[in-house]
């Protein structure tokens, strides 16, 4: 029998690494438990449970009931794991797969997320995420969207969702990177989640499964903020690692 907390592990580790199940290493619960748990846990909420745990706790403070949020979509390969009836292609980004479209808060954590295929527009997406997001946070009553959302999106969430779908555009003659209000901060959220090597394509059957994954992602990152490892971090220096290296003489 298995602890809860090394099973949490070894799920973190798969979607760290990017590792498959069967290369958990042995010192870990074996591979069949753990997805046995990944599974079951996904299918009857205790990952979405978990994770809204931790997004209530890492905000600070703050009233976990968010008013305002951000939409965006990210497109990623799909691996040959991942059937032809839940992939296509995405002509804007040339990519063969699957798109996350997420909403996060200000803050740039999640609130839900939805794995269509690739093919899928923006738009299209935007309005099912967007029905899910103020199923998840009926506080939430304006969320900031790029141009990729124009159109009658913004009257169709309005009126079904009560929703203020706020457009911000590139300011006109803008040729060099600038960053964009508001837009900023989801696009933190999927370079959060790109450090996971098991998002870096998709590989997962099942769309359900991806989404869990970035469920997994956002914990282990609130996880890791909420209970820093002590000690001092991978490429920060010591204090006062000048004053006792060693001098070199000429």
């Amino acid at each position: 029998m298995h602890s809860r907390r090394r099973i949490v592990d070894a799920i973190l580790y798969v979607n760290r690494t990017g590792c498959s199940w069967r290369q958990l290493p042995h010192d870990l619960p074996k591979w069949e438990t753990v997805y046995w748990y990944f599974k079951v846990w996904n299918e009857s909420g205790v990952t979405d449970r978990i994770h809204d745990a931790l997004r209530a706790r890492d905000r600070g403070g703050r009233d976990p009931m968010a008013s305002a949020g951000m939409v965006d979509a990210q497109a990623v390969k799909g691996a040959d794991t991942v059937g032809t009836n839940t992939r296509g292609w995405d002509g804007a980004k040339r990519v063969n797969g699957r798109k996350r479209h997420l909403v996060t808060d200000t803050l740039g954590l999640l609130v839900v997320v939805l794995v269509t295929a690739g093919s899928v527009q923006d738009r299209d997406g935007g309005r099912q995420v967007l029905a899910r997001a103020k199923t998840a946070m009926p506080s939430m009553v304006v969320v900031w969207a790029d141009g990729g959302y124009a159109g009658k999106l913004v009257a169709w969430v309005d009126t079904h969702c009560r929703i203020a779908l706020d457009l911000v555009r590139k300011p006109k003659g803008q040729g060099e990177f600038a960053v964009l209000p508001h837009r900023w901060v989801i696009e933190r959220t999927l370079s959060w989640l790109m450090r996971c090597r098991r998002l870096d394509h998709d590989y997962e059957r099942l769309p359900a499964h991806s989404e869990a994954f970035i469920k997994w992602a956002m914990i282990g990152l609130m996880t890791r903020r909420l209970a820093p490892t002590p000690g001092r971090r991978p490429g920060v220096p010591r204090v006062g690692w000048l004053r006792s290296a060693p001098r070199l003489t000429p």
